[in-house]
């Protein structure tokens, strides 16, 4: 698993996007069939990738116990270990999730967009159950992973009627971007680390969105309401507030129940 780089924030980023769509009930790993485009076919989705480090384990699993972990739960258990290996903090996840039988791309547009801004933000996570704290505490998985040049388009090139740059984005930092990624890019697999270490798991996203050195509108808008501002503080200037933060709103988010019936043979499958 540890010899694609990108794993660890592929496999994070998969139980975000399951949790917040159905609730933590592992539709985002159903395939799509004949009749029914499924959640990881929606333009949201498009990149996240990795499913086969979960049909290993699943396959390992099924064989020592069949029919007793759900693929939600495995989904938990895989986001725990992927922050533990990347350096990060390690916890007990919280199981007995039930997995899902319904998966729909369409409704992958709940999810939260980098573009948002704090308001935005803050509505997407309440309707979950997740405070302004979790918002920044969660928001720090950025830490891991890489940006394509599409998700920070909106910030490098005609971001407004009178700037062509978002101007909170320190001008240097800026510049290397546009360079990347050129206003009519046409490289698939341009973009940016999501911070300057973005294979280890540490706090160094907060210190980087003091510096307006962030990648996503969605982490700008984190210095710009007063609550969030003195949290991303908090967090850039100990990374043990961040390790604590982060596990307290993790087992919080694998939390939020779905409408799970079953414990899935097959992750892609319903059974």
């Amino acid at each position: 698993m540890m010899n694609d780089k990108t794993v660890p924030a592929a496999l994070l980023r998969m139980h975000f996007h399951d949790c917040f769509i159905r609730g933590c009930d592992g539709s985002v790993l159903l395939n799509s069939t004949a009749k029914n485009k499924a959640e990881k076919d929606g333009r949201r989705n498009i990149s996240l990738h990795a499913f086969y480090v979960i049909d290993h384990a699943k396959k390992e699993l099924e064989s020592q116990c069949p029919g007793v972990v759900s693929c939600a739960d495995i989904l938990a258990l895989v986001a725990r270990d992927a922050v533990a290996l990347s350096g990060g903090p390690s916890w007990n996840v919280p199981k007995g999730r039930k997995d899902g039988r319904i998966s729909k791309a369409t409704e992958t547009v709940r999810l939260p967009d980098p573009t948002f801004n704090i308001s935005q933000l803050q509505q997407s996570f309440s309707k979950r159950g997740l405070s302004l704290e979790d918002l920044v505490a969660l928001s720090g998985g950025h830490t891991l992973g890489f940006a394509h040049c599409s998700s920070f388009q909106n910030r490098i090139h005609n971001f407004n009627s009178t700037h062509d740059v978002d101007p909170s984005l320190q001008p240097s930092f800026a510049a290397s971007l546009r360079k990347v990624c050129p206003m009519h890019n046409k490289v698939r697999s341009a973009g940016s680390g999501l911070d300057s270490s973005a294979i280890t798991f540490d706090n160094i996203y907060y210190k980087r969105i003091i510096l307006g050195k962030s990648i996503f509108s969605s982490d700008e808008a984190l210095s710009t309401a007063t609550t969030t501002k003195a949290l991303v503080s908090k967090f850039a200037n100990s990374q043990e507030e961040f390790y604590t933060a982060f596990v307290k709103s993790m087992i919080k988010m694998s939390s939020i129940s779905g409408s799970g019936k079953e414990i899935r043979l097959n992750c892609r499958v319903v059974n």
